[in-house]
């Protein structure tokens, strides 16, 4: 071990490598999310990657998951970043840290925090005085964390990303770089090494680096190595060859296949840029496991494309945490360059089958509406967005009445890419059909004057790449009946998960529940473990769409219909052994009139029921 006084991280432009101490240095590194990996699995998963081979691991920091409204900071249970930074030190692992202040990592708006969209014209990711005086006051909280961990200070960060994939916004605002780059040499000091990560495209680079930040390059297997690399060089003429961000599978979206990537071919890729003497950071499947909370982003390609719940995206380590035939690939790949950690891969995680758990509809949402939302409703003459009325996900619910008789079909409706993102609609109380964003936005309606209407909207997940990341929620316009804007709304902003997590509606007094199994409903059940609290699958029989939380745990989005989905993940450290286990379901859209769940002992993926010409497992 150096002493702390010798110990350095620097690049040597010379010999075109990183020196760690002085002495020639290459890093094979993949990323881990510690915000979607349960706290008792962190040790498991950063275990299974050091017995991979890896030297390194690459750590996003989300700010919206550490400052979820402003000012108001949380760094315990599963956001404790410094237990988890320990633990990569425990286990011998370098970090290169990603702190932002935008990650991208397919999470909900790249990590920035969506109450900076209180400020309606805020411009994310620029000199905009609003924008950096949040980003500095964050930066201001979380980087004093850190410096004491950077390597040159005896800890094991060895480098710090600024930004991410800059250049492919539209901004390219060199003075919001320098200003960043000021932050982070101000808190941090001046040795550490600061990097920033883009595509290869001429244009991405020239807008995403700056002087004074080492510039590297993000590819996949499909890439020729050479001429992605011959990219890196006209941007930095010397220095070492770095992938921060080498794609070993890719994202799934809601309604399209689940995407795979061969092993053989992450493996070559892999191989040719080792060979050049490269560092490598392999991304997307980040070695990584589950999604905790509602933070899945979006997608804008031509139209909007929420990602899934579950962030397996084909990965070296399952969402379980297994290893796979990837992962076996790609330690193979590695042997050849380094010698590998002495001793066994650490096995799969056991998986239990926990079989069919019968559920009841404990009430209609509309009929909750004093306890999902205690302060009571916002009155306004025409809706307002979930930033207006400080939502920052979920749902809320918009009532109004029917001004008129409608004896006849009318046609509610909003105008194009005003629906954000899914709303429910209901008349006295009935499920009527969902209007969608760049989907259905019109749907027919009868009823008598004063009748109720009201509108469920869900977030699906703010963008999260791309130039449209202020992704404003809810309602954006007015909402009208056969072009007759309506008016006086009651807009109820719904406090869903803090209820669950507190107990309700396992605590509550059962509903007599009315109507049938249509509309938005909370279904609850109970089953017990058989002295056992081990990893499980959940599937969704006949179920539409909807949220499922177990004791508490918001274990994500499942959307049958749609797929490519078919299974939630739910981690053996959520269940209880030895009492019973409260599951409960909102239901959006309609439920099974015999409404179970199936507990599985294995994920199913690719299966997209509206899509039948797709692969079906």
């Amino acid at each position: 071990q150096a002493s702390p006084s010798a110990r350095s991280f620097q690049l040597d432009y010379e010999h075109n490598c990183f020196r760690k101490d002085g002495v020639p240095f290459r890093y094979i590194s993949g990323s881990i999310h510690y915000a979607r990996v349960p706290r008792p699995a962190w040790k498991d998963r950063l275990l299974k990657m050091h017995m991979s081979g890896l030297s390194a691991v690459q750590v996003y920091v989300p700010w919206n998951y550490h400052e979820m409204l402003p000012g108001v900071y949380d760094f315990a249970g599963n956001r404790d970043l410094e237990a988890f930074l320990d633990l990569t030190a425990e286990l011998g692992l370098l970090v290169i840290l990603r702190p932002g202040p935008y990650i991208c990592a397919e999470w909900e708006m790249g990590g920035l925090p969506s109450w900076l969209l209180w400020k309606p014209n805020i411009i994310l990711r620029s000199s905009d005085p609003a924008y950096l005086a949040a980003v500095d006051s964050w930066l201001y909280v979380l980087l004093p964390k850190i410096k004491p961990r950077l390597y040159q200070h005896g800890g094991n960060i060895i480098s710090v990303q600024v930004e991410n994939e800059y250049g492919s916004y539209y901004a390219c605002d060199y003075g919001y770089l320098r200003h960043l780059l000021g932050s982070f040499r101000a808190l941090l000091g001046s040795e550490v090494l600061l990097f920033t990560t883009d595509s290869t495209r001429v244009e991405e680079l020239r807008c995403g680096t700056l002087q004074g930040l080492y510039a590297t390059i993000d590819f996949g297997p499909g890439s020729n190595v050479t001429e992605a690399f011959d990219a890196q060089r006209h941007v930095e003429p010397e220095g070492p060859l770095v992938n921060s961000e080498y794609y070993t599978g890719w994202l799934d979206y809601w309604g399209e296949a689940h995407a795979s990537t061969s092993a053989a071919w992450v493996a070559r890729g892999l191989e040719d840029m080792l060979q050049l003497g490269a560092s490598v950071n392999m991304q997307v499947s980040p070695f990584l496991q589950h999604t905790l909370l509602p933070w899945p982003g979006a997608d804008y390609k031509d139209q909007y494309k929420p990602v899934t719940t579950s962030y397996d995206y084909d990965a070296p380590l399952s969402e379980a945490g297994d290893p796979t035939e990837k992962l076996f690939a790609i330690r193979t790949v590695i042997s050849k360059f380094q010698s590998l950690p002495v001793g066994p891969m650490p096995p799969a995680t056991p998986k239990y089958a926990y079989g069919r758990v019968a559920l009841r509809k404990y009430a209609d949402l509309l009929d909750v509406l004093d306890v999902l939302c205690p302060s009571g409703p916002i009155q306004s003459q025409f809706p307002l967005t979930f930033e207006a009325i400080k939502q920052p996900h979920g749902f809320v619910l918009y009532h109004t009445q029917l001004p008129r008789d409608i004896p006849d079909p009318a046609t509610l409706g909003a105008p194009p890419h005003s629906i954000c993102d899914r709303g429910y609609v209901m008349v006295q109380k009935e499920y009527q059909g969902t209007l969608e964003r760049d989907g259905q936005i019109t749907l027919p309606v009868t009823g008598r004057a004063g009748d109720t209407l009201d509108v469920l909207l869900e977030n699906m997940g703010r963008i999260s790449f791309g130039a449209n990341v202020s992704d404003f929620k809810g309602l954006l316009e007015n909402v009208s009946l056969d072009s007759d804007p309506l008016s006086n709304w009651l807009i109820y902003p719904l406090a869903i998960d803090t209820a669950v997590q507190q107990g309700w509606p396992h605590t509550a007094i059962p509903k007599s529940s009315s109507r049938g199994t249509a509309g938005p409903a909370f279904y609850t059940g109970t089953f017990e473990t058989p002295g056992i609290a081990w990893d499980t699958f959940v599937k969704f029989p006949g179920w539409s769409k909807g949220q499922l939380w177990i004791n508490g745990f918001n274990l994500g989005r499942y959307w049958t219909h749609r797929g490519p989905q078919q299974t939630l993940f739910v981690p053996g450290s959520v269940l209880h052994v030895g009492r019973s286990n409260n599951i409960t379901v909102l239901e959006l859209e309609g439920a099974p009139l015999t409404p179970i769940l199936l507990f599985l002992d294995q994920p199913l993926f690719n299966r997209t029921l509206s899509h039948s010409t797709l692969a079906t497992e």
